[in-house]
């Protein structure tokens, strides 16, 4: 990790006429370490917003770290087919393979720092699963994914599939050097990234070399939260202590800064952070297994419509779980 580097002296930097400080430094409001558990047909993973309260997160529902994990021969797993509605899944690569095909003509395959941004709107079944080659050789696996919300007018929105390879992300510096900042969504220091959403969100994976800061400016009407990916760091005013696995909430204000630690271990030897932020959408969410809805009888509808086939049929010929016998 990462899976998309470069040198940020020869970057654009971002664009910042003073620094963090000076404005309206954002500060730390909830800090949670993330448990760790399992998922789909038995991949590890951690649960970044697990404990954390939706109003403190939206438009985010939930986020999960795949891996790392480093698989021997046969051991890569991901999950079959399975229904979502409600909201857009947003899967980050950075580190070895995932395929990915769903019943309304979305699918790929993903490498090392590709993502691929799902809306599941109205309805779908989907599978993502590591290919053929993978399960046969093993090897390391490290990946995010993140549920976004939609609002209540764009929940049965057409579904949709956005594939952003690794080489489209906007990389810009920080702005004395000492950062890389991948872009994938929304503005961010007058750059964009190529993500196309539906709820305004920015979305961003940044390296911090030892001892570097990043100062960010920071939409005023986004949240800001920072999760930890790899590395020792601080963040906001007060300088809160991150370490992988840990997820930041900061409250408002312009902007914030990160510090990555000046000493850091041999095998995470940058900070790595994952940086989301998104317009609140400030309504009821109800999160039941693949479905995110407005009320519980929204929930109930969609597993009946699930039921009664009308998220679509798994094509002949479909992509499904590779197992080594």
């Amino acid at each position: 990790m990462p899976a998309v580097m470069a040198d940020p002296n020869r970057l654009p930097r971002l664009r910042h006429t003073a620094d963090v400080a000076a404005a309206s430094e954002r500060d730390v409001v909830a800090l949670r370490d993330a448990p760790s558990g399992l998922e789909g047909l038995g991949f590890p993973v951690r649960r970044a917003m697990a404990g954390t309260s939706y109003r403190l997160t939206d438009p985010f529902v939930m986020m999960d770290q795949m891996g790392a994990v480093e698989y021997g021969v046969g051991e890569p797993r991901g999950t079959d087919w399975h229904p979502h509605r409600g909201f857009e899944t947003v899967t980050y690569l950075l580190d070895g393979a995932f395929q990915h095909q769903d019943t309304h003509g979305g699918g790929g395959l993903l490498g090392d720092g590709d993502t691929q941004w799902m809306t599941a709107g109205s309805g779908l079944l989907h599978i993502e699963t590591p290919p053929e080659k993978m399960v046969r050789s093993g090897g390391l696996f490290h990946g995010v994914q993140l549920w976004v919300n939609l609002p209540s007018h764009a929940k049965f929105t057409p579904p949709a599939y956005q594939a952003l390879g690794g080489g489209e992300l906007t990389l810009v510096a920080g702005s004395d050097g000492t950062s890389l900042v991948r872009l994938i969504a929304g503005d961010l220091g007058g750059h964009r990234g190529p993500g196309s959403t539906y709820t305004p969100v920015t979305l961003a994976h940044a390296t911090i070399f030892p001892g570097g800061r990043l100062s960010l400016p920071w939409p005023v009407d986004h949240n800001a939260l920072v999760y930890t990916l790899a590395g020792r760091g601080f963040v906001g005013a007060s300088r809160a202590p991150l370490r992988t696995g840990r997820l930041a909430v900061l409250g408002p204000g312009d902007g914030f800064s990160l510090d990555a630690d000046a000493r850091q271990d041999a095998t995470e030897p940058h900070l790595e952070v994952l940086l989301l932020g998104g317009r609140p959408i400030g309504e009821p969410a109800v999160q039941y297994g693949p479905f995110v809805m407005n009320s519980r009888d929204d929930v109930v509808q969609a597993m009946t419509d699930y039921e009664a086939g009308r998220f679509g049929q798994v094509p002949a010929g479909a992509l499904r779980p590779f197992h080594m016998t």
